[in-house]
C-alpha cells in the first residue's frame, strides 16, 4: 500500500513569503537611494558578491569548470546588469507599479523562446495568456501616452528590462544545471557588478560622494534584496513544485504597487490598474503553458 508523500515543510512556504517580500523592495530601494539607479544597483551587486565570496569560493573549487561553463556563468552575468540597469532607468521615469509589473512579463518571452527555438508545445492557455499580457501592457502604454508621454519612455524601458530578464531565465536554467545555488549566485554578481561599472563610467555617474543614508541604501539592496531574496526562493524551489513557486511570483508585481502607494505617494489610474490585472492574469496562463505529453 503506497503511502502519502509527505508535505512541504511550513518553512518552503514561509521562505517563499520572504523572497518574494525581499525582493518586492528592490524598487524601494533605487527610489529611496540619492544615486542614480544604476549606480544602486552596482553597489547592490558588488556588496552581495563580496559578502558571498566567503560561500561561494569553496564551492567554486569543487567545480569541473570547462571553458563553456565558466562563459555561461559569466553571460547570466552580463544579461543580468543589463535587465537590472534597464529596470533601474524605468523607475527614474515611470512608476514603481509599471516597472515592476513589465519587468515581470519574463515568463511570456521565456515560453515564447521556447516555442520558436526549442519546439516546445504549447497549449491555448498560452496564447490567450500572451494576447492577455500584451493587451494589458498596450493599455498601460497607452494610458500613459495621454497622461504623460515622457512615462512611456520609462515603460518602455520596463519592458525591455523583462526581455533581458527572460533571457536571464534561459541561461540560468542551463547553467544551474551545473552549478549550485551560491557559485552561481557569487559569479554572477561579479560579473554584473563589473558590467555595470563599465555602464556607470561610460555614462559619467558619480560613484562617491553620497550621504551615509544612501551607502545604508546599497547595503539593504545587496543583503534584503540581492542575498536574502535569492536565497529564499532558491530554498522555496527545492521544496515547492514550481508550479506553485511561479503563480506565487505575481504578487510582487501588486505588494509593490500597493506599498508605493503609502511610501512613496504614487497612485494609479483605472486603465492602469485594468491594464496591470490583464497583465497578471496572462502571466498566470502562460505559467500553465506545458501542453500535455501525448499518450504513448
Amino acid at each position: 500500500m503506497q503511502t502519502a508523500a509527505p508535505r512541504p515543510h511550513w518553512l518552503a512556504y514561509l521562505a517563499l513569503g520572504a523572497g518574494i517580500l525581499c525582493l518586492t523592495f528592490s524598487a524601494f530601494f533605487i527610489r529611496w537611494s540619492s544615486a542614480p539607479g544604476v549606480v544602486t544597483t552596482f553597489f547592490r551587486m558588488g556588496l552581495a558578491g563580496t559578502l558571498l565570496a566567503p560561500m561561494m569560493l569553496p564551492r567554486a573549487r569543487k567545480v569541473h569548470w570547462s571553458p563553456a561553463l565558466l562563459s555561461l556563468a559569466l553571460l547570466g552575468g552580463v544579461i543580468s546588469a543589463l535587465d537590472h540597469a534597464t529596470w533601474a532607468g524605468a523607475l527614474g521615469v515611470t512608476s514603481v507599479a509599471n516597472a515592476t509589473l513589465l519587468n515581470n512579463t519574463a515568463p511570456v518571452w521565456v515560453a515564447l523562446a521556447a516555442w520558436l527555438f526549442f519546439r516546445e508545445k504549447l497549449n491555448r492557455r498560452f496564447w490567450l495568456g500572451l494576447v492577455l499580457t500584451l493587451s494589458g501592457a498596450v493599455v498601460v502604454l497607452g494610458n500613459n501616452v495621454l497622461l504623460n508621454p515622457k512615462v512611456t519612455w520609462g515603460d518602455l524601458l520596463g519592458l525591455l528590462s523583462g526581455l533581458f530578464y527572460a533571457a536571464y531565465y534561459i541561461v540560468t536554467q542551463r547553467a544551474r544545471a551545473r552549478l549550485d545555488a551560491i557559485t552561481y549566485m557569487g559569479i554572477v554578481d561579479v560579473a554584473s557588478c563589473l558590467t555595470l561599472l563599465i555602464i556607470c563610467l561610460a555614462a559619467g555617474l558619480p560613484l562617491t560622494g553620497f550621504p551615509p543614508l544612501t551607502y545604508g541604501v546599497f547595503l539593504g539592496a545587496a543583503v534584503v534584496s540581492q542575498i536574502m531574496g535569492h536565497v529564499s526562493l532558491s530554498y522555496a524551489l527545492g521544496h515547492l513544485p514550481a508550479s506553485l513557486v511561479s503563480p506565487t511570483m505575481l504578487a510582487q508585481p501588486v505588494i509593490s504597487a500597493l506599498l508605493a502607494i503609502p511610501l512613496l505617494g504614487e497612485s494609479l489610474q483605472p486603465g492602469q490598474w485594468l491594464g496591470g490585472l490583464a497583465v497578471l492574469a496572462g502571466i498566470y496562463l502562460v505559467n500553465q503553458r506545458r501542453a500535455p505529453d501525448p499518450a504513448p
